[in-house]
């Protein structure tokens, strides 16, 4: 695997999980059940938010120094209106890099997942030089490079210790299952694949966080998420990279067409 092919399309089949990795600190978690910025609740406008995620994960890892800084700039704004209340379980500021931090670690876990499952991992030889290019997922935002742990050693040291902050009570997890059931696309889309995304959803999650999650899983269904995404990874792997890179080259294009035309990026 190429130290630039960091974006695969099917990597979105993990996508539940990641949030759930993420939302799992609970500051993340009421963070984005709480937040106030209507027009980024996924419930609400499920369309838009997707959009907004995966062109910050396109131009994070795709984009030039400018497009990530006009990026920056306008998630900004919204991340600015994420704050707790007397009210809220936790303290949170969407702002808090600390906190970013965690969901550029979590990003970067997803990115090493996907490869582990679809092509058996990262090539050993490039795999310092895809954890740099991944600090791109944190200092997009508010995380500084120096707060990036230095190598892949130091953010297993990282990882282990942030993990003691994990904690998914019955509010986060009734939100994360709605979620993982898809519950916020048109009842015929979460009925019919409400059932399949908790699968594979439950398959890409790390154990720990099965058990936050209370998702039961067994050897036999594993067998069978190691066979499926084989059969996928054999199929993605051989495509052409533009069909490899898909949506994310077309949430690219999008945000260079509204740079250019002085669109709203978010």
């Amino acid at each position: 695997m190429r130290s630039d092919d960091l974006m695969l399309g099917a990597g979105l089949l993990a996508g539940s999980a990641n949030v759930i990795m993420q939302l799992g600190h609970p500051a993340v978690g009421y963070g984005v059940y709480e937040s106030r910025v209507e027009n980024g609740r996924l419930f609400d406008h499920p369309v838009k938010r997707t959009r907004t995620t995966l062109t910050y994960l396109a131009v994070a890892t795709m984009g030039s120094e400018e497009e990530r800084k006009a990026y920056r700039r306008a998630v900004g704004k919204q991340h600015a209106q994420v704050r707790s209340t007397g009210s809220s379980p936790v303290k949170y500021n969407a702002l808090d890099p600390g906190l970013q931090l965690w969901v550029a670690a979590c990003l970067y876990r997803g990115v090493e997942d996907i490869y582990r499952v679809f092509a058996g991992g990262i090539d050993p030889e490039i795999a310092e030089e895809v954890y740099q290019a991944c600090s791109r997922l944190g200092t997009t935002l508010q995380v500084r490079e120096d707060m990036w742990p230095a190598d892949r050693e130091a953010f297993e040291k990282y990882w282990t210790n942030a993990l003691d902050e994990v904690v998914i009570d019955d509010t986060i997890r009734a939100h994360l299952m709605d979620i993982t059931t898809m519950k916020f696309l048109p009842r015929p889309v979460s009925t019919a694949m409400g059932g399949f995304n908790t699968f594979v959803t439950t398959g890409f999650l790390p154990e720990r966080f099965r058990e936050e999650m209370k998702l039961p899983w067994s050897a036999q269904k594993q067998r069978s998420f190691d066979r499926l995404m084989r059969r996928i990874g054999a199929v993605t792997l051989r495509s052409p990279r533009v069909l490899r890179e898909f949506p994310y080259n077309a949430y690219m294009w999008d945000l260079r067409r509204r740079i250019a035309s002085g669109r709203p990026l978010v």
